[in-house]
């Protein structure tokens, strides 16, 4: 039963499923609106100078941009990969301090060499005391290691589908801080997307709840009978 909770049963002719896939297709949909549409400025920027607006201009350089669009799908690809495999490993060992522990320990292992060899001036590792070190500290202490924690504890309670559908919703946030706290300018395409992502996030979320409702019950059945069934034996015994 808790394999079941955790991995997606797809039967493409449950309301449930049809809910989980058109969720999935909205909130990437909206995701894609608040990136590739900006439209008419609802709230001008603060200042042009600390406005850090989503939406980048390609530039003279069409190679490069292809490029890193093909690693980011690879890279968002093995990430869902993982998500899998580190589903499966928490059924295994449910134990989330340690797994990121060692899902660090063989990230760096592996990073070191290749940054090494990448950046072979040594001068360029030196940290002064400014903000580039505090930003290098307060991320290695809190920020990574924090929501890898907090990631891999969502993948243990829910499973990886309930833990990407966040991913878009993050473009939504970083775009509402964007305006707060950076002064960016609030286009219409940041609206229209935010409210279609939150309906497909809404839908996946409801879908999953209805999923967890479903398999509770049917699942309570059997775990009323299990205590019978032990006292049994003991008396058996």
């Amino acid at each position: 039963m808790g394999a079941s909770k955790r991995m997606e049963n797809l039967a493409l002719r449950s309301s449930i499923t049809q809910a989980k896939i058109i969720g999935t297709i909205v909130s990437i949909s909206g995701a894609l609106v608040v990136v590739f549409y900006k439209g008419p400025t609802i709230i001008p920027a603060a200042s042009q100078s600390s406005s850090i607006s989503l939406h980048f201009p390609l530039g003279s350089s069409q190679t490069n941009w292809i490029i890193g669009g093909l690693l980011l799908a690879a890279e968002y690809l093995l990430v869902s990969i993982w998500y899998i495999l580190q589903t499966q490993v928490m059924k295994i060992y449910p134990s989330e301090l340690t797994v990121v522990f060692l899902y660090k320990l063989c990230a760096t292992i592996i990073s070191a060499p290749v940054c090494l060899i990448a950046e072979g001036n040594l001068s360029d590792w030196r940290l002064k005391p400014d903000i580039a070190l505090t930003a290098i500290i307060f991320s290695g202490l809190f920020g990574f290691p924090f929501t890898t924690v907090v990631r891999t504890w969502g993948l243990h309670l829910k499973g990886p589908v309930y833990v990407s559908n966040f991913k878009p919703l993050s473009i939504v946030i970083a775009a509402a801080m964007g305006v707060i706290f950076l002064g960016d300018a609030l286009c219409l395409g940041s609206v229209i997307g935010a409210i279609i992502l939150s309906i497909g996030f809404y839908a996946v979320l409801w879908a999953k709840t209805k999923e967890e409702l479903s398999n509770g019950r049917l699942g309570s059945s059997s775990d009323d009978k299990t205590p019978l069934l032990d006292s049994y034996k003991v008396e058996g015994i």
